[in-house]
């Protein structure tokens, strides 16, 4: 049901429309009646699904591959998996995000390491940056990496980590002090057995993922794990969002879409005063509404992700942008839907109300909406030193 127009628009190659198709087909074949009762079960055999099938490789290019991630099926991809199963999108995403740091910095050997894994879905990969008292706020991460000879030794906090518990390595940023602040970060790649890593928590939230907090004490690696250079943390996350964070809008988009269809099947199934709802002049006001936010959020998202691809250095104001009007629009596309749905919006497990629990971290994750307003201010503001 979903309207697919937009595929059509100058920002798409055929080979994007292609894909699309392709993973639509997919999804309908293995995306039905997710469970939703063992989560870290469920994520593991989605990862596995997906990398046995092949769509995990458009999260690391690999042998043969265009040297750059393409953000554009990213989007598209995020944007499909999130319209069938949240579940779903959470895998591939969290896969693509914690390979990330190793597919755009990692040296050989990491990348011949871990990429055919992550691409393959036999490794779960995580990227553990949010600390106790620092989450937007990278250049304020206290865990320590000290070195100590050949090795480093880690020692603090990381927190909201998704996959934590079930990943089998972690991108960890960590102070080893080259400078103050975010200069002073380096980033290091730490196997889940490590015995100086534990899950201190296990975290629950209202729309169940996999997520934990760790803690490193006396954490010994070789110095072989750092991805990088010493003090290039700060870089290597900023240019991993840079990547990823578009694609959050657009498993935002996907949610609003599911939401936008569903609405649609409600209100021409749905009869009141003897017509169908969509005769209703203020429901056909409401979808005009989630048509016209929806829109809006895609031109946003697949702007940013072209400008990516296009060879844009960066896209942060870009992405930014993007981020923050799909995931705020999205919230209130979907709260409509909870709205015309009635009673049964608020029934557990209706695809709606399922919809609504999903969509309230995405305004939260890979930079709230309150900072990415500073980001984009901030850009505004520095063109006119130029």
């Amino acid at each position: 049901m979903s309207d697919k127009s937009f595929l059509h628009w100058p920002f798409f190659e055929p080979r994007h429309r292609e894909l699309a198709e392709r993973l639509e087909a997919w999804s309908v074949q293995n995306l039905s009646g997710i469970d939703h009762h063992d989560t870290d079960q469920t994520c593991r055999s989605l990862v596995a699904a997906l990398g046995r099938d092949g769509w995990l490789k458009f999260t690391a290019p690999g042998e043969g591959d265009a040297e750059r991630i393409d953000v554009r099926t990213l989007a598209l991809i995020r944007e499909t998996l999130a319209r069938h199963a949240g579940l779903a999108d959470f895998a591939f995403a969290m896969q693509g995000l914690g390979a990330g740091p190793l597919s755009l910095f990692g040296n050989a050997e990491q990348r011949e390491a871990w990429l055919p894994k992550t691409r393959s879905g036999k490794a779960i990969a995580a990227f553990a940056l949010s600390e106790p008292a620092s989450g937007s706020d990278v250049a304020n991460i206290a865990t320590v990496a000290s070195r100590d000879g050949a090795n480093f030794v880690l020692d603090g906090e990381k927190t909201w980590i998704s996959n934590g518990g079930i990943a089998d390595f972690y991108i960890v940023f960590a102070r080893t002090g080259e400078a103050p602040g975010a200069r002073g970060l380096s980033t290091f790649v730490i196997e889940a057995d490590n015995p100086g890593l534990t899950i201190a928590e296990r975290l629950n939230v209202i729309a169940p993922h996999p997520l934990a907090r760790l803690r490193f004490e006396a954490c010994r690696v070789p110095a072989s794990a750092l991805v990088g250079r010493a003090g290039d943390g700060f870089k290597i996350a900023m240019a991993t969002l840079d990547v990823f964070r578009t694609s959050v809008g657009a498993a935002a988009l996907g949610f609003a879409r599911r939401a936008l269809d569903e609405t649609l099947k409600r209100a021409t199934d749905r009869h009141l005063f003897g017509a169908p709802l969509a005769d209703l002049q203020m429901v056909q006001g409401h979808i005009a509404d989630m048509a016209l936010e929806i829109d809006a959020a895609a031109l946003l998202i697949y702007r940013a992700a072209w400008a990516k691809d296009m060879g844009a250095a960066r896209v942060t104001r870009e992405a930014a942008m993007a981020k923050l009007f799909a995931t705020e629009a999205a919230q209130r596309v979907i709260d409509t839907a909870v709205q015309i749905h009635g009673g049964d919006g608020v029934r557990s497990c209706h695809p709606v109300e399922t919809l609504y629990r999903e969509i309230r971290a995405l305004r939260i994750y890979e930079g709230a909406s309150d900072v990415q307003k500073i980001v984009i201010a901030r850009s505004v503001l520095s063109a006119l030193e130029h």
